[in-house]
């Protein structure tokens, strides 16, 4: 698909400051041409790989924004991380993230000053870092306000005075993050304002979203995405499915309204498990069972078949213990979708042993970047006398 932006030159101030983005240098084009060859290089020996799905605006596309705070010699410090060194980079207007998720960050930073808010030094203070997320379809955004474990009085006629000011803000929580790790969000959590969560659509299906759960980026480029992923299955109404990394239940609550599929899912994130629980019921898929368990150690308390597995784990790829689950299994149909060509070729390697890749579609849901997302259609060698 050809469009003004694949040979427009992109600028931007920060790039190679803030490290986000590596690819910016390039035009889009140039930059979809990079990925595809990577696809070659390392997923080409298991067969034919599809034209990659591009962004016909490959801009503000980032649902989800986080900004981190310090304080360093008598100022404070507010931007965006750059892992390569763990140093703040202020950032006025990314190219890649949602205004209206950054709008709601910047603003949390004048408030600090005005509620004279201490930020975190390291060792003492209050405020570590804010995210925010918007859903595309409807517009609501989630704040979380990540602290450290000190008192934090006035946090709920701050939460109340952010949504006055932001209108689309309909929930902010408060998550204690009392670990040195920078970005983190697995601490306790208290609702400050709201619900709890928002509410998105992604392929005619409402989701619920906490501020401590999965949810992929781009929700343009999601549709995309999990729209192949459920034509690779092919499902029927007596299929039965598992989501593995299943999130908050998107790929499997997809896949089971379409086709009527029986359901099972595990996440480790129980708040995860819990939003999938609700978005089950929330697009009428009665036929579905959540589990919080890891893929090192879920087993299912019956024997029962699957007919397709889908996977979508994180960058690190699947635990060899999940991978033998699925051989033991032995569904007709794996869907494995990819963060990470190096990890999934690595396991698609492994797979080739009862499994053939039968369909490879790279999926650009990262532009900026030299990340790609790819989805893959793997079928069971059949068995002599089958």
């Amino acid at each position: 698909m050809q469009t003004d932006y694949m040979t427009e030159k992109r600028e931007c101030k920060y790039a190679g400051k803030c490290g986000a983005c590596q690819t910016l240098n390039l035009t889009y084009d140039a930059e979809l041409s990079m990925k595809m060859k990577k696809e070659i290089t390392l997923l080409g020996r298991f067969g034919h790989i599809d034209e990659i799905i591009c962004m016909e605006k490959p801009l503000y596309y980032r649902n989800k924004v986080q900004y981190l705070m310090n304080y360093n010699g008598g100022r404070v410090n507010f931007g965006l991380y750059r892992s390569s060194d763990g140093k703040i980079v202020h950032v006025d207007n990314c190219m890649m993230e949602d205004k209206d998720a950054a709008s709601v960050c910047r603003t949390v930073r004048r408030m600090i000053d005005k509620y004279k808010l201490s930020v975190y030094d390291g060792r003492r203070g209050l405020i570590r870092h804010v995210m925010a997320r918007r859903a595309f379809a409807t517009n609501e955004i989630i704040c979380a306000i990540v602290t450290s474990a000190e008192k934090f009085d006035c946090a709920q006629e701050f939460a109340r005075e952010l949504a006055e000011r932001c209108k689309t803000v309909r929930s902010v929580s408060r998550i204690i993050n009392t670990t040195q790790t920078p970005l983190w969000m697995g601490g306790e959590e208290s609702v400050l304002y709201g619900d709890g969560y928002i509410t998105d659509e992604l392929c005619g299906c409402k989701f619920r979203i906490s501020a401590k759960s999965f949810y992929q980026i781009n929700p343009v480029q999601t549709e995309a995405l999990y729209s192949k992923a459920v034509e690779f299955a092919e499902l029927t109404g007596n299929s039965n499915i598992l989501d593995a990394y299943c999130g908050i239940g998107t790929v499997g609550i997809i896949a089971a309204k379409k086709s009527g599929a029986k359901l099972i899912g595990f996440d480790v994130n129980k708040n995860a498990i819990s939003d999938a629980v609700i978005n089950a019921e929330l697009n009428g898929v009665n036929n579905a069972e959540f589990v919080c368990a890891d893929d090192s150690s879920f087993k299912l308390k019956d024997a029962r078949k699957f007919d397709v597995i889908f996977a979508d784990p994180p960058r690190a790829g699947c635990e060899k213990k999940f991978l033998n689950f699925v051989l033991d299994k032995s569904p007709e149909k794996f869907v494995y979708i990819s963060c990470n060509p190096e990890t999934l070729a690595r396991d698609l390697a492994y797979m080739k042993q009862a499994y053939k890749v039968k369909k490879i579609q790279p999926v650009d849901m990262f532009p900026g970047t030299s990340h790609v997302e790819t989805v893959v259609l793997l079928s069971r060698k059949k068995i002599a006398g089958e």
